[in-house]
């Protein structure tokens, strides 16, 4: 009996040991936290206190709200005098931390969180009010997590002159992300979440990142993309669950610790706009576009947008074996003039977005003006090139004169650069995000790009031993050439009534001809040796007068012509899009300008054929067009989305998929073979 005795009295002291050191080891925590009130209580007013973490050592870490991946956030139950109410926490702003792939939202070192106690109207206090909360959270390191809990008491002062306050109180408030004065706007495109958070561009923002306090929304470790879109931040961030909720909240952390609180409701969330932050791979390094601006340029010497000028470039090419000397300076000053314009032509568009106008590329031959402009510049090289007049001092066809070579370079970049190609597309959709020196340079390098194979010739003379040598045969050459020209001049005559309509390009077409009139005059003064500019003024003078007056009044917007298509597409918004996207069927999508050489090709060879026609019949694909002919902000915008900075483009969407984007130039069999395969 003693033995027994002995062990059940063993018993009974071991478990009084355990059951006295459980209370110690609760308060034994890796983050040890502690209640403070911020002031004395004042009845009717709002009392802040805040539950002060402070960990063991630097490797253990706390977590916001929403932990992330993993983890667990903090849950807090409060004994309160009768009446008295605590409000939400408030968290400073969480860093991230990434650990074996999963993302989580949590605190290093010592932080605070506030919590709002709403004190009721009338409360007499007869002394010191205590308060206490139960509070559970988890402590880990990168290795290991502890769950823990405290119970935190605190005696809140009714007496001003008995309170001491707590120097460190400015610093942890300081530490809190405030909440911004209005509210952003969500919506949610494909497996995106785009957010747009109201905050004014001056903003600095160094390192941005969206911490989600709406759970089961997002995916916390992909990469999220940020864009400057005026007085507008838009965060792209990759869903992960279903969630489908009317409001979200979160955090907008800004870098150095500094962050906002947001909340947003579904609504429009703008395209476009800046880069500011994203993924390494979001957008292709700088020397990679660099490159592929270069080969684009390049490429673009073959395009057919570039044939109209090609008997331009011929003229200067075929006078480029006259002599070393005259070959290299007509080099520099052709690339010069080519490399300027598509600087100059950058610039401007850049320009213009900055000020909320919705480009692209090519946006010069929405307007117009300009059209009717190049229009009269055709129609004056066609007359140049027949021999009807000589310029004394700068001609697009003047053998020797690098100010010829320059004016050619101009003209080749401002007429030749309409459309995106291979290489070219990527390029320039990404200088429209990227900062102005950097896009600056892109636009550069295309325009090296172009002017590259001239430059060439003037400083190898192995290729220029390949050119005819010089002789009569220029001069008839020449004249041929204005057969090509002229066919760009009616080209362009047609592209002034698909603009303004027939009366438009009526008066542009008189106006055009008066011009014509007065440099024949011009040209036969010149041949007999007689002053023949000012007659040249006299004569072109009442027809511009004309123009200038009749034009603008004359101008009637035309309605897109996509109802000619054999395809009889939808036209395009982003609405009909969604519609068709959501009827379960293929969608073929393709954005187009009457302008667009490279458009018009594709479509003959590739789109407006019966065999299409047939094969999306038969697979019941959804035909889409985007007519950019005019400015259209809401296709420059969907351009920019998709990261092109023009056209063509050509977009294939099976059911239930994201954008298939083609290539720029296109056949019938890329599109037959998509619409044949099986569902």
């Amino acid at each position: 009996m003693r033995a027994s005795t002995l062990r059940i009295f063993k018993a009974f002291i071991l478990l009084l040991i355990v059951a006295l050191a459980m209370p110690l080891r609760a308060q034994d925590n890796n983050l040890v936290a502690s209640l403070h009130a911020e002031e004395p209580e004042r009845a009717g007013e709002t009392l802040t206190l805040a539950i002060h973490f402070e960990p063991v050592s630097d490797e253990w870490h706390g977590y916001w709200s929403n932990p992330g991946d993993a983890g667990l956030g903090m849950q807090l139950s409060w004994e309160l005098p009768e009446g008295w109410q605590a409000g939400e926490p408030l968290y400073p702003v969480p860093q991230t931390l990434r650990i074996s792939g999963l993302m989580n939202h949590v605190y290093k070192g010592a932080y605070s969180v506030l919590v709002p106690l709403s004190v009721p109207e009338g409360f007499v206090a007869s002394g010191p009010v205590p308060i206490a909360v139960e509070g559970q959270w988890l402590a880990c390191t990168d290795a290991i997590c502890v769950p823990e809990q405290a119970r935190m008491t605190a005696l809140v002062q009714s007496d001003p002159k008995a309170f001491i306050a707590d120097g460190r109180f400015p610093l942890w408030r300081a530490a809190i992300a405030p909440p911004l004065d209005r509210k952003g706007q969500f919506e949610i495109a494909g497996n995106l979440l785009r957010l747009a958070i109201p905050i004014p561009a001056a903003m600095k923002l160094d390192a941005p990142h969206v911490f989600m306090r709406t759970e089961r929304l997002v995916d916390y470790a992909a990469a999220q993309v940020f864009r400057r879109n005026g007085d507008i931040l838009v965060a792209e961030i990759p869903l992960k669950g279903g969630a489908q909720p009317e409001s979200i909240e979160g955090i907008l952390a800004l870098g150095g610790g500094n962050g906002i609180r947001f909340e947003a409701v579904l609504g429009e969330v703008p395209s476009g706009g800046a880069l500011v932050a994203g993924p390494d791979d979001a957008t292709p390094p700088v020397w990679v576009l660099l490159i592929g601006a270069l080969l684009g340029g390049l490429l673009l010497n073959v395009m057919p947008c570039v044939f109209p000028i090609l008997s331009i470039k011929a003229l200067s090419l075929a006078r480029a074996g006259e002599s070393q000397a005259q070959a290299r300076s007509e080099g520099i000053a052709y690339t010069c003039g080519v490399v300027l314009a598509c600087v100059a032509l950058g610039a401007t568009m850049l320009a213009l977005r900055a000020a909320g106008a919705q480009v692209g590329w090519a946006f010069q031959l929405q307007e117009p003006g300009v059209v009717v402009f190049l229009l009269v510049l055709a129609a004056a090289i066609t007359a140049n090139f027949a021999g009807l007049f000589e310029l004394p001092s700068l001609s697009f066809t003047r053998s020797g004169e690098p100010a010829s070579a320059f004016a050619t370079g101009l003209l080749a970049a401002f007429v030749a650069t309409p459309c995106t190609g291979p290489f070219m597309a990527v390029a320039l959709g990404a200088a429209l995000l990227l900062p102005p020196v950097q896009a600056l340079l892109l636009f550069a390098a295309l325009g090296l790009g172009l002017a590259l194979p001239f430059l060439l010739i003037g400083f190898v003379p192995a290729l220029r031993g390949m050119l005819p040598r010089p002789g009569p045969w220029m001069d008839r050459f020449r004249k041929a050439m204005a057969f090509p020209m002229g066919l760009t001049a009616l080209a362009l005559v047609w592209l002034t009534a698909r603009l303004g309509g027939q009366g438009f390009a009526m008066f542009a077409l008189v106006m055009t001809a008066g011009v014509i009139m007065a440099l024949m005059v011009t040209g036969r003064l010149q041949k007999r040796g007689k002053m023949a500019w000012p007659a040249f003024g006299l004569i072109a003078a009442p027809f511009l007068i004309f123009g200038a007056f009749a034009l603008p009044s004359s101008y009637a917007e035309q309605q897109s012509g996509t109802a000619q298509s054999i395809l009889a597409p939808r036209e395009f918004s982003t609405a009909a899009l969604a519609e068709a996207r959501a009827s379960g069927k293929p969608v073929f999508v393709w954005f187009t300008a009457d302008w667009c050489v490279t458009c018009k090709v594709n479509e003959g060879v590739a789109i407006e054929r019966e065999a299409t026609k047939a094969a999306f019949e038969k697979a019941g694909v959804i035909p889409m067009v985007g007519d950019w002919t005019r400015r259209d902000a809401e296709i420059s915008a969907f351009l920019t989305e998709q990261g092109a900075a023009g056209v063509p483009l050509y977009l294939w969407y099976e059911p239930g998929a994201e954008a298939e984007q083609l290539p720029q130039v296109l056949t019938a069999d890329m599109l037959i073979e998509r619409a044949q395969r099986p569902r």
